[in-house]
């Protein structure tokens, strides 16, 4: 036997060399700095990502920036009406008469009288903010509408905003000699309509009339006059204030009783629809158009605002007004209100407080008290300046900043009652076709969306994917095992952009069809599988011996894909027989899986469906959570399955009891990778679900994610707008998500590995 040798050469022997060492000392300090970068990494993402959302929660900045003294008794002034840029305010007294103030010059207040082509004595006047329309009554009963053609010039450095009231000619819409009290107007292009209360002697009535106007080659035609219709008798008391609707559709005429009625113009006329009270036992003090003339602001003499929207009830067929919004009641009477004409918001305002208010999501942008007594208030062009005229003739200007009123916690995550709705409900609609449109951005439909898409995924991938990894991990021959476990990890390259492709045109229309041949086929494939393992483990040992341990599958595929293919074919024939519906129009039998699935659950059949989302996503994450199980599984100690079949156990038996427990938190990680991969995938959902944020779990209809909706929005969102920061918002849900999931994942297999570990 040699000898041992000497202890100062054995120790030189695992004495390790000081580059060595160095190297090692640098890797972990490497190591421990790129792990810090990572989380500095993170930590900024989620910062910034903080520092887009914040802003959606902040509620309206106003600040006073100059007073003006104006010079004009308060007391004849009827209406104060401001200009796009808020350079220009008018003030407007009852006779008609204009007094321009400078704002930015420090000019003196410039009066003007519009000129008409025959002279009439006013004694109404109202006002459209949006347009920038005056609108004159007569002593005489008529009218006339004078446009203040606001515009803006450029001249030595300096903005000048100038006014050219231009009026049209006088229309009679009332009894001849009746002196008009208070007036409304309603321009809808082709069709126009006014309406007015009239002094008739000592009671007051109501009258309107359409105006038509024809357009040829050469332009518009001459204003006439068309129908006219008396009020009057349908009304349900004295008349106090008329609104006519924007777009020359209908009339709301306000009585000394409390009670509204809404008249309606169809081609019959001008007829009642509908009389509603707002308020128990209380007189109205305003009632006033929010922008679009779909809502109406109406308060209380004792300072209660609520908010009445046009939508077809449930079960009836024409558009009524009902109660939508109930705002905080104010400290007194409301003497002032003014509507954005750039959003939903509106000022209300008593004798010593204002109160800037968002219709759509019900908040309160602002409130304060002022240290003076308001008697008129408007909101600037650009929703960006507030205008206050108190009891002592000065004008107030107010700098106005609120970018986002359209978001709130109740926008975002509650339920809102939109202008044309029923009822309040979770929608996603960030854009539409007018300025008048309301932002719906609620993010809930996209979650539900997004966990609609996941459990579909995962409903169809982790069946096959875990199933396969034990097959391959347990029963299969390795040298098969050399070939299937690098495919499985080539279909993981797939692209997703690929992949939604294909679920679009072709997989869509294909399972379009094809729904009973896809049941046929999910019924009879696994229990032939059930079927063929009963029958394999019945036989002899004797016969199952001359086939090998892992080329069963030989045996099986064949007819695995006959029964495939077989019940493909007997999809037709389980349609004829289960999937029949009586057509109401015809009487006869359909047999049509799109038509019986509406007819019998009353949900929607898309060919762009949950379905689809659930065969090409989840064939997008089952290379993922395969190769993760099965290299948890193949890597259970081999001394714990070598034993377990020593003691007498199938392959089958140690496959359950002993293996799969012990892989399970490798098992429990590849389902939460691929958990994470379906909640943020975006291609594959933005090709092949119709992109729509619906609020169901029905596998026959689409859906949006979040994902989705980011990728979708994006590119149009205004930069720092409300859509842009709502995004960002949708984007940090998202992480919070997957920071949850992976979390919770993470205990979860530490416990997992703690009670299945071996030592």
């Amino acid at each position: 036997m040699p000898a041992a040798p000497p202890p100062d050469e054995l120790a030189a022997r695992f004495r390790v060399s000081r580059g060595t060492l160095w190297f090692d000392r640098f890797m972990t300090g490497f190591i421990k700095i790129g792990g810090v970068l990572v989380i500095l990494a993170v930590t900024g993402i989620f910062v910034f990502i903080l520092s887009q959302i914040l802003p959606l929660f902040r509620g309206a900045d106003v600040k006073p920036l100059k007073t003006f003294a104006t010079a004009i008794d308060p007391a004849k002034v009827a209406i104060l009406g401001v200009d796009e840029w808020a350079e220009l305010p008018v003030l407007i007294e009852s006779d008609g008469a204009l007094h321009f103030i400078d704002t930015t010059q420090g000019q003196p207040p410039k009066r003007v009288v519009p000129e008409f082509a025959e002279p009439r004595k006013i004694s109404a006047v109202a006002y459209r903010q949006q347009g920038q329309k005056l609108i004159v009554g007569t002593e005489d009963g008529r009218f006339a509408v004078v446009s203040l053609n606001y515009s803006m010039a450029f001249a030595d450095g300096k903005t000048l905003v100038s006014a050219e009231p231009k009026a049209d000619p006088f229309y009679e819409i009332g009894p001849d000699g009746a002196r008009v009290t208070q007036i409304a107007y309603g321009d809808g292009s082709d069709r126009k309509l006014a309406a007015a209360i009239f002094q008739v002697g000592e009671k007051l009535e109501v009258h309107a009339a359409t105006l038509t106007q024809k357009r040829s080659l050469l332009g518009k035609g001459k204003i006439e006059v068309g129908e006219r219709f008396n009020l009057t008798a349908e009304l349900h008391g004295r008349p106090e204030r008329i609104l006519v609707s924007s777009n020359a559709e209908s009339v709301l005429v306000a009585s000394e009783t409390g009670i509204i009625d809404y008249f309606f113009l169809t081609d019959a006329g001008l007829k009642l629809r509908q009389s509603f009270t707002p308020f128990a036992s209380q007189r109205i003090s305003t009632i006033d158009f929010i922008l679009g003339d779909m809502s109406v602001s109406i308060t209380s003499a004792s300072g209660e605002n609520v908010v009445f929207s046009l939508f077809v009830p449930p079960g009836g067929s024409e558009r009524l007004w009902g109660k939508t919004k109930t705002f905080d009641q104010l400290s007194g009477a409301t003497k002032a209100f003014a509507a954005s004409s750039r959003n939903k918001t509106f000022l209300v305002a008593s004798a010593d407080t204002a109160s800037l208010r968002y219709s759509t999501t019900e908040s309160t942008r602002w409130e304060t008290k002022l240290p003076f007594t308001t008697t008129r208030a408007v909101i600037g062009g650009k929703n960006d300046r507030l205008l206050f005229l108190d009891a002592t003739g000065q004008l107030h200007l107010y700098a106005l900043n609120d970018a986002h009123p359209e978001a709130s916690w109740k926008a975002l995550f509650g339920k809102l009652w939109y202008e044309g709705a029923s009822e309040p409900k979770y929608e996603w609609q960030s854009t539409g076709g007018t300025d008048d449109f309301e932002p719906k951005l609620s993010l809930v439909p996209l979650l539900i969306g997004t966990i609609k898409g996941t459990i579909y995924a995962l409903l169809f991938a982790l069946p096959i994917a875990l199933l396969a990894a034990l097959y391959a991990a347990v029963f299969l021959e390795p040298r098969f095992k050399r070939t299937v476990k690098p495919v499985m990890e080539i279909m993981a390259s797939l692209p997703s952009v690929v992949l939604g492709f294909i679920a679009a045109l072709w997989l869509a229309p294909l399972l379009e069809t094809r729904v009973p041949s896809l049941i046929a086929m999910v019924v009879l494939v696994p229990a032939s599988a059930l079927l063929f393992g009963w029958l394999w483990a019945g036989l002899p040992y004797a016969k199952r011996r001359r086939i090998r341990h892992g080329y069963e599958f030989f045996v099986f595929m064949p007819i695995l894909l006959l029964v495939a293919w077989l019940g493909w074919q007997l999809g037709p024939l389980l349609e004829q027989v289960c999937f029949a519906v009586t057509d109401p129009a015809s009487g006869q039998r359909v047999a049509d899986f799109r038509v019986w699935w509406p007819h019998v659950t009353g949900a929607d059949f898309q060919q762009r469906n949950s379905l689809v989302i659930g065969f090409i996503m989840g064939f997008a994450i089952i290379p993922i959570i395969f190769t993760i199980a099965e290299d948890a599984l193949s890597n259970v100690p081999q001394s714990l399955t070598s034993a377990s079949m020593a003691l007498g156990a199938s392959r089958w038996q140690t496959a359950i009891s002993i293996v799969l427990p012990t892989a399970s938190a490798g098992i429990f990680s590849a389902v939460m990778i691929g958990l994470g991969r379906a909640v943020g995938e975006t291609m594959i959902v933005v090709m092949a679900t119709g992109n729509t944020p619906i609020m169901d779990m029905n596998i026959f209809s689409g859906m949006r994610t979040l994902s989705a909706n980011i990728a979708v929005e994006l590119p149009e969102a205004p930069h720092h707008g409300t859509l842009y920061r709502t995004l960002f918002l949708g984007a940090m849900l998202l992480f919070l998500m997957t920071f949850a999931v992976n979390t919770v994942a993470e205990i979860l297999r530490q416990r997992l590995r703690e009670r299945y570990k071996t030592v």
